[in-house]
């Protein structure tokens, strides 16, 4: 099965040294940047509202526990966002080339 991975950072640089070291490591075959993306959250009992970079990670689910391993090491957040989202259909040649990726 694939996922979507979804992780946010606290700015661009980090963004792309956590999708440079996931699709060097194959962990992921493709990492796309969405820079400029607003979260309002709360954290440590106050309301917090932080420009951040959104990352979306193609992966396959068996590699799901290392990926999140390897974000906790690499992120500069206490509790960084990891959350899986399956996916269920996608175009045939781009999950083909996910697999292929990741081997």
């Amino acid at each position: 099965m694939f996922q979507l991975i979804l992780c946010t950072c606290p700015n661009e640089q980090v963004a792309k040294e956590i999708a440079t070291c996931l699709v060097e490591e194959k962990l992921a075959a493709c990492v796309t940047l969405l820079p400029n993306v607003t979260s309002v959250y709360r954290w440590q009992e106050k309301v917090e509202c932080q420009n951040e970079v959104q990352l979306i990670i193609k992966t396959k689910k068996d590699k799901f526990n290392q990926l999140s391993d390897r974000i906790n090491v690499l992120h500069p957040y206490d509790v960084p966002e990891i959350v899986a989202v399956n996916v269920h259909q996608g175009n045939l040649q781009y999950l083909n080339w996910i697999s292929e990726s990741l081997k």
